[in-house]
């Protein structure tokens, strides 16, 4: 019957209710703009007179630019895949209400003023076809709507491709200048001098990085004719930056898979992102050490050390006083090409590049110390 089949089509046509937390399109078009004013950054920094500071601080532009266009493209996936979604359901819901419209459409007028129930029904039914009219005509404005999303996604996506390989290669050049930049730098002030002798013997006996630490005390004599500006390391507590762009997946006291508990953090990030010193402080140690890979420990403030462990490269000499947010050095692993960064971006979730680690250990007089109480952590 007409008015049963209206009545099941009224029932089975529900309005979409599909929306989004944030906008992919403005987040990735924010992400777009930040990288082009990190490519005008590298350009500036090789006029700059502290090209080390203006290297990093570009540096650090395109990661940040980079991680977010990642996040909006993956953004702007889950978007797309969730209308297509919809579109489909409520396409299968038209297309039936469309069919029964189509039936009434076609079959004589005098048959559809002859109703089973009579004049009283026959009116019933128009009144139920007027009312699904307007929902019909805005179901498919909503729908109309929906594919022009799509569209404006799919071109925000296909204009990300070479935003993203110039980023990929922005930073890379950024890099290359900070390492050269870093490695010709003669202005910091070296406090230190180390005991090679002493050095050797303590890589030779230290079974753990507690005792490493630990040995790190008398392994350098304090150069007493260097004076450097204090700075309390105290009046940071809860404020340190984090010195690598990365979420924190593990830590102080949890367990890995081995079962091994540390007390520190360990972040991942992306492959060759730079590290940087979230205090001033003392290089004591930089190169391999056990199972850490190259290692770099800096004395932020007496008695105090700062263990950067899973680096690919390290930066600076033993000795050398660095200022807050100096480069320590850059993480491990290759770069990712463009095509697979973004297929990495897109299908695999906002986390599949993070393939480095970065462990993080603070101690005070040879006590480790939570890095919970001490960085600022930004996810």
């Amino acid at each position: 019957m007409i008015k049963a089949a209206l009545f099941a089509a009224a029932v089975a046509f529900l309005p979409s209710a599909l929306s989004a937390e944030t906008d992919p399109a403005a987040s990735a078009a924010a992400a777009i703009e930040a990288l082009r004013v990190a490519g005008a950054s590298l350009e500036a920094a090789q006029g700059k007179r502290d090209r080390v500071a203006a290297l990093t601080e570009t540096v650090q532009a395109y990661e940040t630019g980079l991680a977010a266009l990642r996040e909006g493209l993956r953004q702007a996936t889950i978007r797309e895949r969730a209308i297509e979604g919809a579109f489909t359901a409520e396409s299968d819901r038209l297309a039936r209400l469309l069919g029964v419209l189509q039936t009434i459409q076609a079959s004589p007028e005098p048959n559809l003023l002859l109703h089973p129930e009579g004049p009283l029904g026959t009116v019933r039914s128009g009144m139920i076809v007027s009312d699904i009219s307007p929902a019909l005509a805005r179901e498919a404005m909503e729908l109309k709507r929906q594919l022009q999303e799509i569209a404006a996604l799919r071109a925000l996506q296909e204009a990300a491709i070479g935003t993203l390989e110039d980023g990929l290669q922005g930073v890379q050049r950024a890099r290359t200048a900070l390492s050269k930049a870093v490695a010709n730098r003669t202005d910091l002030p070296r406090r230190l001098v180390t005991d090679q002798q002493a050095m050797e013997n303590l890589l030779r006996s230290a079974d753990t990085l507690e005792s490493f630490a630990g040995g790190l005390l008398s392994t350098a004599l304090v150069d007493s004719s260097v004076i450097v500006e204090a700075s309390d390391i105290e009046t940071a507590k809860g404020k340190l930056d984090m010195p690598v762009l990365g979420r924190v997946i593990r830590r102080a006291g949890e367990a890995d898979a081995a079962g091994v508990r540390r007390p520190g953090w360990v972040v991942a990030t992306r492959p060759l992102t730079l590290v940087t010193t979230p205090w001033p402080a003392t290089i004591r140690y930089l190169g391999p050490l056990l199972d850490y890979g190259e290692v770099a420990v800096l004395e932020p403030g007496e008695g105090y050390f700062l263990v950067l462990a899973g680096l690919g490269r390290v930066f600076g000499e033993v000795g050398e006083v660095l200022p807050k947010s100096a480069p320590v050095g850059l993480m491990g692993g290759a770069a990712v090409a463009p095509d697979q960064a973004f297929l990495m971006s897109t299908a695999e979730g906002g986390g599949a590049e993070a393939t480095e680690t970065l462990y993080i250990e603070l101690r005070q007089n040879g006590e480790p110390l939570d890095p919970a109480d001490w960085f600022s952590e930004a996810d």
